[in-house]
């Protein structure tokens, strides 16, 4: 059974669901990108692990967390082309989080690589700062920026009452892009992960994701209609 919104789904967002559904869909992007990769390419998974610590009240909570990522490499000298990563809320909500995340980018644009972050999170700050002027309201983006042009982006922008994009991701500059579809991507992991039977439809979204009231009306509407809730 899909998913009865359109495009992400907020209570994915629940702490409880949200590493096996950015396992799943990291899986299938890299099952999307791996065909049209031509022979000069290679693609892998690879994770990291690092500890965040809360203080609450007298005590420290310690929460550890392993994050995946995609990257693309050049077969000959294993020269990396092209990092993708999927944001996650411990990245933009922990200091921990949001410092190693920044970090592997900062490894990345000092190699040159192109970096392409798909943010499907709408609690927390967000891990990039650029001008939203000139663009709709959005509540998940795609940002990607090109070898040399760290300070430029690229933007595809979704509502949570839309379909998510298809972007561009960079590879060689003298390579042409990879077309990508996200709501392919969501809509393939949301099923092998099983997420239909895991989600509780019928509790309002986790109480961490912002949405508006005008969103929260729209959203028990659609639950409603699709006999969830």
């Amino acid at each position: 059974m899909p998913s009865p919104f359109p495009g992400m789904d907020p209570y994915l967002e629940h702490p409880k669901l949200w590493p096996a559904f950015q396992h799943q869909l990291l899986a299938c992007l890299y099952q999307v990108l791996l065909p049209g990769l031509v022979d000069r390419y290679r693609a892998r998974v690879g994770s990291r692990t690092y500890v965040s610590e809360v203080p609450l009240f007298t005590s420290i909570i310690r929460e550890e967390y392993t994050e995946e990522f995609i990257e693309i490499r050049t077969r000959t000298d294993s020269r990396l082309v092209t990092l993708l990563e999927v944001v996650s809320p411990a990245n933009k909500t922990t200091p921990a989080g949001r410092a190693v995340y920044l970090e592997k980018r900062k490894e990345a644009v000092a190699q040159r690589a192109a970096v392409v972050e798909v943010d499907l999170v709408m609690q927390g700050k967000p891990t990039l700062t650029y001008s939203r002027d000139g663009l709709p309201e959005f509540d998940h983006a795609v940002s990607v920026t090109r070898s040399g042009a760290a300070d430029r982006y690229e933007i595809y922008t979704a509502t949570v009452q839309k379909r998510l994009p298809k972007f561009k991701l960079p590879l060689a500059a003298d390579d042409r892009d990879a077309l990508l579809d996200l709501q392919a991507a969501f809509a393939r992991s949301y099923d092998l992960g099983g997420f239909a039977a895991a989600v509780e439809y019928r509790n309002p979204p986790p109480a961490e994701v912002p949405l508006t009231e005008a969103q929260r009306a729209w959203i028990n509407e659609l639950l409603k209609q699709s006999k969830v809730r």
